[in-house]
């Protein structure tokens, strides 16, 4: 059965936060460009909930690199992801540091840079005239990264309500054109591998993320980007965290244009195999989702625990958003599985 809903579209600026600290119910919808002030979800008036975030994922015929800057109020919890597609050999580097130190996250999307320090790891979120500048240096890997904003680019931004007290803003923005190169160490070639990013075949996706959330939460996400015939095509999806809510984050932005999907899809895949392909389906979408790579991860710190399946593969199938059938053929993104206890 279909599970249409109706959403909002918010076409002027707005603050996240009421004048008593709650959710502002003018803030709920969605929007095409970030448009919500989120400054006060930084544990100062409401410590323990507050979750801000930015992570950068990019995609290339040859190399996979996810970028985490976070703070989780009681901790900051960075990573740098390497993953060579050839090979198989992944640099996986994180960092966990107490109540949030060595982290630097602006108020609101675009206000200033992010920043993560902490032992063996640095990592520079940055915008610039161009783009955002993404940038990490790690034992074994250095990132500088453009990705690209073009011009009349539109990003869907989401409200998640789940109460007055518990609610989310987050910014997907799928399809940015990347470019820039990776300094691998490569003990067996005497030197650094130097990777290129090509031009045209590499893509950046960001997840911005500020609110107050439950303690325990699971989550479907899915991203993919590139070229489908002539047009440029970014995918995003989401599942289960939104259900029930009003809201969902599903959306599909070809050419910069961005074609909101006002669903709740169904997720369907395998826990005992999550290398089996995926459906993800409802009356706007028809997608099967092929896997090649699980990036596993599992953190269990007391308090907080997270584990995930982030498994990386091929989009195909269609979507119909505003009146037309879009077809996908293998485009490169990921789906995953993810249970938080923070």
């Amino acid at each position: 059965m279909p599970r249409t809903i109706t959403e909002r579209e918010l076409t002027v600026p707005v603050a996240l936060r009421g004048a008593d600290n709650r959710l502002n119910p003018a803030a709920v919808g969605w929007t095409r460009t970030p448009l919500h002030d989120t400054s006060g979800i930084d544990g100062r008036r409401s410590w323990g909930r507050n979750k801000r975030w930015e992570y950068w994922a990019v995609t290339t015929p040859t190399h996979l690199v996810a970028l985490t800057v976070s703070s989780i109020d009681y901790a900051a919890v960075h990573g740098v992801l390497v993953h060579d597609r050839r090979t198989g050999r992944t640099l996986d580097r994180g960092a966990i540091v107490p109540f949030g130190r060595g982290a630097m996250l602006p108020a609101s999307l675009g206000d200033g840079p992010a920043r993560a320090r902490a032992k063996h790891l640095a990592i520079d979120l940055e915008e610039t005239a161009e783009g955002t500048l993404l940038r990490a240096e790690v034992p074994g890997a250095r990132v500088e990264i453009l990705a690209e904003l073009p011009a009349g680019h539109e990003r869907l931004g989401v409200v998640v309500p789940w109460s007055k007290r518990r609610f989310q803003y987050t910014v997907k923005d799928v399809a940015r054109p990347a470019r820039g190169r990776l300094e691998l160490d490569a003990p067996e070639l005497g030197a650094p591998e130097i990777v290129e990013l090509p031009l045209g075949e590499s893509w950046a996706v960001l997840d911005h993320g500020r609110g107050r959330w439950p303690y325990r939460m699971v989550w479907n996400w899915g991203a993919a980007s590139g070229r489908v015939g002539d047009r440029v095509v970014g995918l995003q999806l989401g599942g289960k965290w939104t259900d029930g809510t009003g809201s969902t984050e599903n959306a599909i932005v070809v050419d910069g244009r961005l074609r909101k999907l006002s669903e709740e899809l169904d997720w369907e895949y395998d826990e005992r195999d999550w290398l089996a392909p995926w459906r993800i389906h409802g009356a706007s979408a028809e997608l099967r989702f092929e896997p090649f790579w699980d990036r596993v991860s599992a953190t269990e710190l007391g308090v907080f625990g997270s584990h995930g399946h982030q498994c990386f593969g091929h989009y195909s199938g269609w979507v119909e958003a505003d009146g037309e059938r879009i077809e996908l053929d293998g485009l490169l993104g990921w789906a995953e599985d993810v249970r938080n206890r923070w």
